[in-house]
């Protein structure tokens, strides 16, 4: 006698819908991408207590892992902080990638432009030309962008929190080994390079993240889109004023 098949279907849970889709992925990295942009913000307004003095800068660095206590232990909070951002860094990019996927599965081969006198209607079925650009650019940009920038979180982890890369650093003296990395030139060339990445990929991510969330509309469409510049000129200037304070002896 035969077994009885004692399986059932299981219907798919509601997560694992939403992330099969790609609303889900978009949403994710929008979401994700807000905690980062949070994150970034607060990150850059510490770096630029270095302008106050070593005494100042390293006395931050010292308050961040008391945060908390007694309530948390000691740099609880540090750690809680990272395991948010690993995921949100991971959630970004796998999503990023399983699009790009999408995207190039569903579209292989790129809008083919026949000739007008033997196709007067081709037009109907193609977004307009200047329209396909500004999209190829943007995709390409914020592709290339972080990729980039996921090789320098990799840099920066091994430069200024495990000091493997960083030659002179010392732990326990952050105000020291930040002026130490960006005494360099190839410190310098990364991180600023790093940066304008970042600038870029902020101002495209943050108008894209608004769509995606319903935030955007016509009417705020112009407001978003300044903001988005805004926020990414802030950020750009704000991260690479640190190593050219430094290259110029502002910070010593």
């Amino acid at each position: 006698m035969a077994a009885l098949d004692t399986r059932t279907d299981r219907r798919p849970s509601f997560a694992g819908l939403l992330w099969g889709s790609t609303v889900g992925k978009k949403t994710a990295m929008a979401v994700s991408g807000i905690v980062m942009l949070l994150y970034l913000v607060v990150h850059m307004l510490g770096n630029l207590k270095i302008f106050f003095g070593a005494g100042t800068f390293d006395g931050y660095a010292a308050w961040l892992r008391t945060i908390g206590e007694p309530f948390l232990h000691h740099e609880w909070f540090l750690w809680i902080a990272r395991v948010v951002l690993v995921a949100a860094v991971v959630t970004h990019a796998v999503a990023a990638y399983q699009l790009s996927r999408r995207d190039i599965a569903a579209r292989p081969v790129k809008y083919a432009r026949p000739s007008p006198g033997r196709h007067p209607r081709w037009r109907r079925f193609a977004p307009p030309l200047s329209r396909r650009r500004r999209a190829s650019y943007a995709t390409r940009t914020m592709r290339w962008g972080g990729i980039i920038l996921g090789l320098f979180i990799v840099w920066h982890i091994l430069d200024l929190t495990t000091l493997t890369v960083n030659p002179h650093a010392a732990p326990g003296h952050p105000y020291a080994n930040v002026v130490a990395t960006f005494s360099t030139w190839y410190g310098d060339v990364i991180y600023i390079v790093a940066m304008l990445a970042l600038g870029l990929h902020v101002r495209h991510g943050f108008w894209s993240a608004a769509q995606t969330l319903g935030a955007g509309s016509a009417a705020r469409d112009r407001a978003l889109k300044t903001t988005a510049h805004a926020l990414a000129l802030l950020l750009t200037a704000g991260f690479i004023s640190v190593p050219v304070a430094v290259m110029t002896g502002l910070v010593s």
